[in-house]
């Protein structure tokens, strides 16, 4: 891209790093981050390694993404006009903070100094996001770069429409260039939004260094989750909702447990905006979380606890039903944590067969039941922890995006 090198996630290798010293200038690259206010994990990265690069940055940020690390640091101003998104808010508390949100973001669009504004996530209101916004920062001046993690979200939960479609088509053709994670993305972007191949750049999904790992071993973290050292471990970490196919894991779970002992489910995420599809999980689960058998904890994991369930788990597995790339995945590698994960969108990609994981037939209980055994029978994690975590440090060193 012309107007500036980006990396996701990983910081650069020296020999990439542009020499600024000698520029005369504290700053090149000027970009407006504007985050929707949520996941850090993803911002953490792309901003220190935008920090690495000696980019100025203003971060368009809220409480969630409040961190140490990018107060006090040249360059990089930390604007959190987001606030709080508690969800336990009252109605009228909500609509009066997302008013005042879309105020204040208004307001710094107009006056801000960077011409290049980096479109990470929407806000609240997708259909005025796609149009309007992005129309208002073009005739602002500004250049404008989409990060497209879904190319439809809708069509993949099932509730498209024409305006989904019309709105994200609008969105595309507004966007001066569009980064994607995988090349099935490019190909859907051209073939059903008509954008041209030359607007698209694939970068690979980049490890997640924003959660702590700490010293911790796996016998502690066991211990802490009442996991017995004996046990297998099955983990299914992350959000809830019916596009990652929770209820063919719990199914393989159980026919596993028809045929032998000794095995643990832990189930940590909140379910999300699926009241229905949650409370049919949980009522299947009940006897189960109940007796011991799955570990549940359907809420929020913090940044700081996020270690323990890895560490506890022997093997993380992804049973999604459509997906194009998944950061729980590459968050696994960063502990070193084999994953099983069903045949969908570019999953396969990122695992050695055999060696850092296994894949599995999609929306297949029987198949996931059939590969899980296969990993226990094969000596577990123990034998492929080392070369995971090889695997992990040449998917993060891929994590550069290209200029």
């Amino acid at each position: 891209m012309k107007d500036g090198t980006y990396v996701d996630k990983a910081p650069p290798t020296p020999e990439e790093v542009p020499d600024l010293t000698t520029s005369g200038m504290d700053h090149e690259i000027e970009v407006a981050l504007l985050t929707g206010g949520s996941d850090k994990p993803y911002v953490f990265g792309l901003t220190t390694s935008l920090m690495s690069r000696s980019v100025a940055l203003d971060l368009i940020g809220s409480d969630e993404l409040e961190c140490q690390e990018f107060h006090g640091q040249p360059g990089v101003n930390f604007l959190n006009l987001r606030g709080s998104q508690r969800s336990d808010a009252s109605l009228l508390t909500k609509i009066s903070r997302v008013a005042s949100y879309y105020a204040k973001l208004l307001r710094y669009a107009a006056t801000a100094k960077p011409k290049l504004f980096h479109i990470l996530w929407n806000n609240k209101f997708e259909w005025f996001d796609r149009t309007l916004l992005i129309l208002y920062y073009r005739l602002l001046g500004k250049k404008v770069v989409l990060t497209t993690h879904n190319v439809n979200a809708d069509q993949r939960d099932s509730k498209d429409t024409r305006l989904n479609r019309l709105t994200l088509r609008i969105q595309y053709r507004l966007a001066d260039h569009i980064f994607v994670h995988t090349q099935q993305m490019k190909r859907e972007l051209s073939e059903e939004f008509g954008v041209q191949g030359a607007r698209i750049t694939v970068i690979p999904f980049g490890i997640n260094n924003a959660v702590p790992n700490t010293p911790l071993t796996s016998r502690d973290a066991k211990q802490r989750l009442a996991i017995r050292q004996n046990e297998r471990s099955i983990l299914f970490f992350g959000r809830i909702t019916p596009y990652k196919g929770l209820e063919y894991l719990i199914a393989a779970f159980r026919q596993i447990m028809g045929r032998r002992k000794g095995y643990r489910l832990i189930i940590a995420g909140r379910p999300d905006n699926c009241e229905a599809y949650w409370s049919t999980i949980r009522e299947a689960i009940r006897e189960d979380v109940e007796s011991g058998r799955i570990l549940l904890r359907a809420d929020f994991i913090p940044d700081d606890q996020t270690e323990v369930y890895f560490k506890a788990a022997d093997v993380l597995v992804l049973p999604y039903k459509d997906i194009y790339q998944s950061g729980v995945l590459f968050l696994g590698h960063s502990f070193g944590l084999p994953v099983i994960a069903a045949d969908v969108g570019s999953l396969k990609d990122e695992i050695v067969e055999g060696e850092t994981g296994l894949v599995f037939k999609p929306e297949d209980p029987d198949d996931l039941a059939k590969a899980i055994e296969h990993y226990f029978l094969g000596g577990g994690r123990s034998n492929d922890h080392e070369r995971l975590c090889q695997a992990a440090s040449n998917s993060l060193s891929r994590g550069i995006v290209e200029s």
